[in-house]
């Protein structure tokens, strides 16, 4: 557990050297926050919709401020891959998988808070109907940063299975490729989920790519009463469960098969 620990912490200090890359993240999700709200509002106008756009604007916010959550993967993989340093870390005594599921985590948890807090002051300070509401209720708040805990978990989890994939291949971008257009897409990040047609969303939200945003935001906002929230987390649970067992099986497979390039 240690060399895990270690692990995290190291990958933690490498990202938060980054502060020019931050701070340059951070204006770039506030205008394409502004936009896609600015878009919303128009659509409201002309047809309005069953959610408020209160909590269409939160959503929005929302999902910009913890958007590093999603689109965060671990370069340093792919690179000793191509030129043969991963094989030392195959000599590494420690699960490979676990260390590369604690590097992942420690990457999204820093890159969150190290940009979604900013984000979050600035979308509170806006106006009515184009910043950020407070939380819906105390309730809704705490299972809300809950459930985005668990499904921050889920989310590394499908990564590492990706991960997997693009370790069997000489370039891994069209994986990764393919990976990022379902998860935006599903997650409710390019459309919230709740403006999907109702018959999709039943679907959708049992869906892996949706435990990661969708359901903590709904419980923030309070479109879902915090009484589902012990459902919400079974769902993103049972998921995580899932993923990492089918991760582990992956890489402990590449591990066999695995041929060290470079020289």
């Amino acid at each position: 557990m240690r060399s895990y620990l270690s692990a995290f912490k190291m990958r933690t200090k490498m990202e938060l050297q980054y502060r020019g890359a931050m701070v340059g993240g951070i204006i770039c999700q506030m205008f394409f926050g502004l936009i896609l709200v600015a878009i919303y509002r128009a659509l409201y106008a002309g047809n309005p919709q069953s959610m408020p756009i209160t909590q269409i604007t939160s959503y929005v916010w929302l999902q910009q401020a913890f958007f590093r959550m999603l689109l965060s993967s671990d370069p340093d993989l792919m690179d000793k891959i191509k030129t043969g340093g991963i094989a030392y870390d195959l000599c590494r005594p420690l699960d490979l998988y676990g260390f590369y599921y604690v590097r992942i985590l420690a990457l999204k948890l820093t890159g969150s808070l190290m940009r979604g807090i900013p984000m979050i002051i600035f979308a509170l300070l806006l106006p009515k109907g184009w910043g950020l509401e407070l939380p819906a209720s105390p309730a809704g708040l705490g299972w809300g940063l809950l459930t985005l805990v668990v499904g921050l978990l889920c989310v590394t989890a499908l990564e590492n299975i990706a991960m997997a994939f693009a370790m069997r291949t000489i370039d891994s971008r069209g994986i990764y490729a393919m990976f990022n257009m379902l998860l935006c897409i599903f997650s409710g990040n390019i459309l919230p989920l709740t403006l999907f047609p109702d018959s999709w969303q039943g679907v959708i939200r049992l869906l892996p790519y949706a435990q990661v945003f969708d359901g903590p935001i709904r419980l923030y906002t309070g479109a879902v009463d915090a009484a589902e929230a012990p459902m919400i987390i079974l769902v993103q649970v049972l998921w995580t469960a899932a993923l990492i067992g089918i991760g582990i099986g992956l890489w402990r497979w590449n591990r066999k098969v695995i041929a060290i390039q470079g020289g």
